[in-house]
């Protein structure tokens, strides 16, 4: 502010004794004592209350920013908000004052020296209340930034387009306005200069002009291209996946609400892909993708599916011997090594339910082998879960063929999932499973729709007739003992837990 002041008054005083020609320029020695005496106590006085106002101004602005966990309201944001404009308030009151002093003293020796003090003025003090604006603006930005952390939408200022009409007429019309006064002057006689002496003050108001035009013009192109190169590498940071970005706002114009949006967008953006992954954490990756490419309509459409059933053996027994921690820890293990092993063979795991999981191969996306992905899935779950869990133990059914895929539910609460009697068939599959030597039972149907090269790993065996299906199965089991004969048992768990049975949660 005293550099604004400064230049304001160099270029004042200076037009008034080098820019004028000789015969109207105002010299030191033809001031009066008296006059020289009032301009003195003048500047002393305004230095003061200068200095005054702008430290009351101020210090709570800064006591705000360096506390505003504890001073934190309305008022002290709005004061921390408008502190440009009120040092630029008092900047232009001091000027005023001064001016009108001047113009008054002056007024006592001459008209002709009265009008050329009050252009002289007016001009000075313009040029330092804009300067003065454009600086202190720009040096508050980190308090402005605090303040507008919260409501930027609702603290205006003054537009882009209202700050290039500014500076248009202070650095272009305000001269031009002032060359037409002094040639008018000129030409009505009030001033003695010939036209020839009058290029003088025309030249120094050009050359003005072009000094003050670039030095305003700097700190206005700097106020809008700061916060734009801001957005600029933000919106990089954005187009490379980092949507913890955000702009600071430090412009209360349209800048400022153009740097809000943006931080509101990648706000909403961070939502969305949160609200994404959350998604697809509860439903399966792909049923998620599929429902953001092609919608949630209730119904579904037949498709070949390979399915797959895992059950704990005695979940019940686990939990009244085990404290609760230790067995939501277990199962947390349990189903992370069933997702892994499942997503590996490209299906995705469709519930979770209790102490059992249903997965699914071939739906949403279609796989070329879908029996052949579940039939490896569960001889791979069954190697994978004894070898990291130990003694736990658990039963698996693995089937395949013809099940409607799709959403049922309402359209206020849904759910994708697989219906069908491959479901029903694994379902009975895993309990039978329980009391096999491999853990593990396929349908001779999985088999026979799976690969030849999955189907050699597999060998058919008897018929049964599994509950509820009114028909006989044949049953296929995995050749476990030439692949992993380590995780085979030589006991029998005899003690299963009906209430995990999956298939009392499916009919």
């Amino acid at each position: 502010m005293l550099r604004a002041n400064l230049l304001g008054a160099l270029f004042t005083f200076a037009f008034l004794r080098f820019g004028m020609p000789d015969a109207d320029a105002i010299s030191l020695n033809e001031i009066s004592a008296q006059n020289q005496v009032f301009f003195l106590a003048y500047l002393v006085v305004a230095v003061l209350i200068g200095a005054w106002a702008s430290i009351r101004l101020s210090m709570p602005v800064l006591i705000w920013h360096r506390r505003r966990s504890r001073l934190d309201d309305a008022k002290s944001r709005h004061r921390a908000l408008a502190l440009p404009m009120l040092l630029t308030y008092v900047n232009a009151g001091l000027w005023l004052i001064g001016g009108i002093l001047l113009t008054g003293l002056s007024l006592r020796v001459s008209t002709k020296d009265a009008v050329l003090v009050a252009i002289a003025s007016t001009v000075g003090g313009v040029v330092t209340c804009v300067l003065s604006f454009l600086q202190a603006e720009r040096v508050l930005r980190p308090i402005t930034v605090a303040a507008m952390a919260n409501e930027p939408e609702n603290t205006p200022a003054p537009g882009i387009t209202t700050r290039i009409t500014i500076f248009w007429l202070i650095t272009v019309a305000l001269p031009m306005a002032v060359i037409i006064v002094l040639i008018t002057l000129q030409r009505t006689h009030v001033l003695a200069a010939s036209a020839q002496d009058i290029q003088r003050p025309v030249l120094w108001m050009a050359v003005a002009a072009i000094a003050f035009g670039i030095l305003a013009l700097t700190r206005l192109v700097s106020s809008i291209t700061d916060p734009i190169k801001q957005l600029r590498m933000a919106m990089n940071q954005v187009r490379n996946g980092n949507l913890n970005v955000a702009v600071k706002i430090y412009d209360r114009n349209d800048l400022g609400l153009l740097q809000a949006g943006f931080n509101d967008m990648v706000d909403d953006l961070r939502e969305r892909q949160e609200l994404r992954n959350l998604f697809g954490r509860y439903v399966g990756e792909d049923v998620a993708r599929r429902a953001i490419e092609s919608g949630t309509e209730l119904g579904g459409e037949e498709r070949y599916v390979g399915v797959l059933f895992v059950d704990i053996v005695g979940s019940t027994r686990l939990a009244v011997t085990r404290p609760p921690r230790e067995v939501v820890d277990l199962l947390n293990e349990f189903f992370e090594i069933v997702v892994e092993v499942v997503g590996r063979h490209g299906g995705f795991v469709n519930k979770f339910q209790g102490d059992a999981a249903l997965a699914i191969f071939g739906a949403p996306l279609e796989i070329d082998d879908f029996a052949g992905a579940a039939l490896a899935a569960g001889r791979d779950l069954r190697v994978e879960l004894t070898r990291r869990l130990g003694d736990v133990d658990m039963g698996i059914g693995v089937s395949a063929g013809k099940a409607v895929a799709g959403h049922i539910g309402s359209q206020q609460r849904l759910e994708y999932t697989v219906i069908g009697d491959p479901v029903n068939e694994a379902a009975r599959l895993t309990e039978l499973a329980k009391d096999e030597r491999t853990r593990v039972l396929g349908s001779a149907r999985a088999v026979f729709l799976a690969s030849d090269a999955e189907a050699e790993n597999w060998e058919i065996g008897e018929g049964v007739e599994l509950r509820g299906r009114g028909i006989e199965t044949l049953l296929a089991r995995p050749k476990l003992d030439r692949i992993a004969p380590d995780v085979l048992t030589d006991t029998d768990d005899d003690t299963h837990d009906p209430g995990s049975r999956v298939e009392d949660q499916i009919v």
